[in-house]
């Protein structure tokens, strides 16, 4: 049984606080609105004056990125015109002089080391043969794979229409790589004699041209008007914040420079420095919001604390479960009405009481103390324990008493929290229960023996007639002239010998039926055997039923023996009813025996029609019975007894039957010490 958990708190009597008026809860709002109107609106100027100040952040952004563009496409122009001058300048020479193969090669070497972003210098004729190239590995009556694209082609026959250094469109070689290319014609008197060509990888041309400090701040594309990338250049990575294009003219061909910046760091002070006012702002305005709600909160627990007062008093006075509460010291700090009735003393008469307290049993005291004790040490069993107490008019009364600890509002320890229920009711119910439950047994017994009544008096007549018949072979001796002392004895003995058979099977039946208190003490599992065997072996030979008993030695087990004989008697009897219409060649009843270390197992088998599933869930309920003139009482009641003797029974299917059915009710007891 569990106690049902009560939990208490200490609740201060508010019922004298007044409510706050209409007038004073008004002008308060009024007052935490100020406030807040005026975070409101200085949270509205910062935002403002945040969004001021990113528009002209990114204003001047813009201007910078567009300065630093414009200074990056002079740049680039400023270096790819002045190699066009010099190339020009390369192609006037050639054309003036007869040694333009060395005037190609010293020209050519000096431009290349001075102009890192130029990958190539070639020389071809008219029809597009190559005469020289720095640097090169082909021989010079060979085209190299640079010059190939139709796009080199087509610059080529436009500078040559023209007369004027042209740049080819741009194109992917050498693994994807973008180039561009200048032609430059070479003209003697009048006539087109050759071609200058400068191949720029555009990747080269961004890394030389683009210096390094511009790679910290943006990135650097090459593309067309398609957004084809053919070469970039950056140090950073991050989310790009705004761009802008220039037409990259020449080469032309539609290409333009995208150069994208990036966040800048430098201003994370002053942005740290308007996030923490933010966060201020709003910590004051969700503080001014937590104290608004406080006072709401403290005006509805004014008024729900006189209702709980109320409520907790009604509470206190409907329970029927007594409440007793102790400090650590044991000394009693509450009572509740119902503990006060149960006891007969009054609340003023038990708080501020320490031990021994005025409802402990006199005669109880030490035992009552030793409690008292063990529940203050915190050793008090969790399912609760019984005692006895005396009211104040001095009558007698069980109490159920479960302990807990009593935790104050900052989770301290303070005391124990008893919950008390007076049993003296239920222990009398329990006591009268348990008396009908031995008249049941017995009368169980009683009407067991009224069933095995023929049998035991064709047992007993067998002896009886035995005597009768050796006294009357004795007179008919004594008759006798020649009769002699020494051929009455073994007649006399015979008598003796079935006198005693007689005897033994009335105290058998005596001791079964004789009503006694239930007792546990040391008896021999074979002698119970042996009884039991000895009321059902007539009984098994009018059935036909043979039964085999396996009994090891073993010592003495605490049982009552009555008890112990009644269960297996009527496990006996239930397994030979069992085997009715079972052929006789197969009616065999076999109780075997088990011990291990801790507990004794018996187990009664039989060939009978075993137990239908629907009826097993059913078999040890009081009062049902599947037999005809059945009382239903017997299985409870073994069920009952070994549970007495704190063991188990239950039933199994037999599967070692050669009539594929049969039934095994098993049960078990303790092995204690005797």
């Amino acid at each position: 049984m569990a106690a049902a958990g009560i939990t208490w708190c200490t609740i201060s009597d508010m019922s004298h606080a007044r409510p706050t008026p209409p007038n004073s809860a008004r002008r308060l709002r009024w007052l935490l609105a100020l406030p807040k109107l005026g975070i409101v609106m200085l949270l509205i100027a910062l935002l403002s004056l945040l969004w001021l100040l990113h528009r002209n952040e990114v204003d001047e952004d813009r201007a910078a990125l567009i300065k630093d563009v414009l200074w990056l496409e002079q740049n680039i122009r400023f270096h790819l015109s002045g190699n066009e001058d010099q190339l020009q300048q390369l192609a006037a020479d050639m054309g003036n002089r007869a040694d333009r193969k060395n005037v190609f090669r010293l020209r050519a070497a000096h431009l290349l080391k001075n102009n890192p972003e130029i990958s190539q210098l070639l020389w071809f004729d008219a029809h597009r043969k190559v005469i020289d190239a720095l640097p090169s590995t082909t021989l010079p009556d060979q085209e190299i794979a640079a010059f190939g694209p139709p796009v080199t082609d087509k610059a080529f026959e436009l500078a040559s229409r023209l007369g004027k250094r042209f740049y080819s469109e741009p194109f992917f070689l050498d693994g994807n790589r973008a180039f561009i290319e200048i032609m430059v014609p070479v003209f003697v008197e009048s006539q087109l004699k050759g071609m200058l060509v400068a191949v720029y990888p555009l990747d080269t041309l961004l890394g030389n041209l683009v210096p390094w400090w511009f790679t910290e701040k943006y990135k650097v594309v090459i593309s067309d008007d398609n957004d084809i990338p053919y070469a970039a250049k950056t140090n950073i990575e991050g989310k790009s914040t705004q761009s802008y294009e220039i037409p990259f003219d020449p080469p032309g061909y539609g290409m333009k420079l995208r150069v994208t910046s990036y966040q800048n760091a430098d201003n994370s002070l002053q942005r740290l420095l308007t996030l923490a006012i933010i966060t201020l702002a709003a910590g004051v305005f969700w503080s001014l919001w937590l104290v608004r709600d406080l006072m709401k909160k403290r005006l509805r627990a004014e008024e729900a604390l006189r209702s709980e007062h109320a409520f907790r008093a009604a509470m206190e006075n409907s329970l029927t479960v007594g409440m007793r509460a102790r400090d650590l010291k044991g000394t009693i700090i509450y009572v509740n009405p119902a503990f006060c009735r149960m006891s007969g003393f009054s609340a003023d008469e038990l708080v501020g009481q320490s031990s021994p307290m005025p409802y402990w049993a006199p005669d109880q005291i030490d035992e009552t103390y030793a409690i008292h004790q063990t529940v203050l040490a915190g050793e008090a069993p969790a399912e609760g324990f019984e005692i006895t107490f005396v009211r104040k008019n001095g009558e007698r009364f069980n109490a159920l008493i479960y302990e807990a600890k009593l935790i104050d509002g900052n989770g301290q320890h303070t005391g124990w929290m008893a919950s008390i229920l007076d049993i003296t009711e239920r222990k009398r119910a329990e006591e009268q229960a348990r008396l009908q439950q031995e008249q049941l047994q017995f009368t169980s017994r009683l009407v067991t023996m009224g069933e095995m009544a023929s049998t035991l008096a064709h047992e007993l007549n067998q002896p009886l007639a035995a005597i009768a018949s050796y006294n009357t072979g004795c007179l008919n001796l004594l008759e006798r002239s020649d009769c002699q002392a020494q051929d009455i004895r073994p007649a006399l003995e015979k008598i003796s010998v079935q006198a005693q058979r007689a005897g033994k099977i009335i105290r058998r039946v005596h001791d079964f039926v004789r009503k006694s208190e239930p007792k546990r003490a040391p008896c021999s599992l074979a002698e119970v055997f042996e009884d039991c065997l000895g009321f059902v072996e007539a009984d098994a030979r009018k059935r036909h039923i043979r039964i085999e008993c396996d009994i090891p030695q073993i010592p003495a087990i605490p049982a009552d023996r009555l008890m112990l004989e009644q269960v297996l008697l009527n496990l006996i009897r239930n397994g030979m009813e069992a085997m009715a219409s079972t052929p006789e060649a197969y009616r065999t009843l076999r109780i075997t025996t088990e011990v291990s270390t801790d507990e004794l197992r018996v187990s009664v088998s039989d060939h009978g029609t075993g137990i239908a599933p629907e009826v097993r869930d059913k078999l040890f309920t009081a009062f049902f019975t599947t037999k005809p003139e059945g009382m239903g009482v017997g299985l409870s009641i073994c069920r009952s007894i070994i549970e007495f003797h704190r063991g188990r029974l239950w039933a199994e299917d037999n599967p070692h039957t050669p009539t594929g059915s049969g039934t095994i009710f098993i049960f078990t007891l303790p092995m204690e010490a005797t």
